[in-house]
């Protein structure tokens, strides 16, 4: 599997020039790069193992429909259904997140590219992107297991009596389908080989807009290899509104510079204009620290239960979320499984096999990390286990 970077950060950030500098510099170093994006890509200079491929949401969703109609042509007949043609079909609200996804675990596949580079939404939309897939999966394993036995089982006596596929028979395969495509995806995003690089213009905005993304991406366990600062005014010019811009980006850089989650700091010149062309983009792909870390970089911490039963009568688990504040900070046990949320961002994690015989007895957040007690249960857990 080739290494994912994926381009992100605040909208109107210039992410689709740096993931083309990106691509470039990863190009000139030697590597057989696949450039991956949504939207029209910036003009590219020739370079040795350099492709693009362009997502295009609207011919895919409309291939998709047509042949989930073909499958499912039988059931849609017997209730009276009839079949849409492809030129009726127009893509519907959240068809360019399935697409993007599917061209990603597609590009993760494809054996003549060493570093896929994609040209993610902003921040936000990226991440809800992302944990598309594990989320997907957890709806239809919850609202379809019985039924899908069940539908198996009775599958030869309901071809008999109707003489056609049932549609539950139908849904379940259909379903069983979808989920095989969406742990496929899934294994991409949550892959020790994909990481994200982060694109923002310093300032206040970018400032607020990183740390939310940043709990986002530290809840979804997904490590960030570097950050673009991009746009970067020139240091002392005699004309006082760039001196001003220069000093607060130069704020914001040893903010982040200092955060507790601090990663490489790769720093992009604003050209004057927005970069014109093949040379431009060759300008910034020459800058240093563009190129991507040829190890990934940015792996995430582990979530780890640390043993202080003989100190504390407790079980700890211990998550990082740089930066979290108490305030936007929920969780809830239901069953096995850890409801937690992050500002806007939820997630639901099966808990490690240890504290499933425990009990929640509290949590603490300090020094960016969140840790969760979990007292043993007697009756699950008996002294001397």
């Amino acid at each position: 599997m080739p290494q994912t970077l994926l381009i992100t950060g605040p909208g109107g950030a210039g992410r689709s020039t740096v993931a083309a500098a990106t691509a470039l510099a990863a190009a000139h170093g030697g590597r057989r790069v696949l450039l991956l994006s949504a939207d029209p890509l910036p003009e590219l200079p020739p370079a040795p193992g350099l492709r693009t491929a362009r997502v295009d949401s609207g011919e895919e969703f409309r291939s998709e429909l047509v042949a989930l109609q073909e499958r499912g042509s039988a059931v849609i007949g017997m209730l009276g259904g009839r079949p849409l043609g492809a030129e009726e079909l127009t893509e519907l609200p959240g068809a360019e997140q399935f697409s993007l996804l599917r061209a990603l675990r597609r590009a993760a596949e494809d054996p003549a590219a060493d570093l896929v580079v994609v040209d993610m939404p902003p921040l936000h939309q990226a991440l809800t992107t992302l944990a598309l897939p594990a989320q997907l999966r957890r709806y239809l394993a919850r609202l379809l297991p019985a039924e899908r036995q069940a539908a198996r089982a009775l599958r030869p006596v309901l071809a008999q009596l109707a003489g056609v596929p049932m549609p539950a028979q139908w849904l379940y395969e259909a379903a069983a389908r979808w989920d095989e495509e969406l742990a496929a995806v899934q294994a991409v995003v949550e892959a020790a080989t994909t990481r994200v690089r982060l694109v923002a213009e310093p300032g206040p905005a970018a400032d607020a807009a990183l740390r939310t993304g940043r709990l986002g991406l530290a809840l979804y366990r997904t490590g960030v290899e570097t950050l673009v600062a991009n746009r970067l005014a020139p240091a002392g010019s005699a004309d006082p509104w760039t001196a001003g811009i220069a000093a607060q980006q130069d704020a914001s850089l040893a903010a982040w510079a200092g955060a507790a989650d601090a990663v490489p700091v790769t720093r992009l010149p604003h050209l004057g204009r927005d970069p014109r062309g093949s040379g431009d983009l060759a300008v910034l792909a020459a800058a240093d620290g563009i190129a991507p870390l040829p190890d990934g970089g940015g792996a995430q911490p582990a979530w780890a239960v640390e043993d202080r039963i003989a100190a504390d009568g407790v079980l700890a688990w211990v998550i990082p979320l740089p930066g979290a504040r108490k305030s936007e900070l929920d969780l809830v046990r239901r069953g096995d499984e850890l409801l937690l949320t992050v500002g806007p961002y939820r997630r639901i994690v099966p808990l490690p096999s240890a504290l499933r015989r425990c009990t929640v007895s509290g949590a603490a957040l300090a020094d960016g990390k969140l840790t969760v007690r979990f007292t043993p249960d007697p009756q699950l857990w008996p002294r001397g286990d």
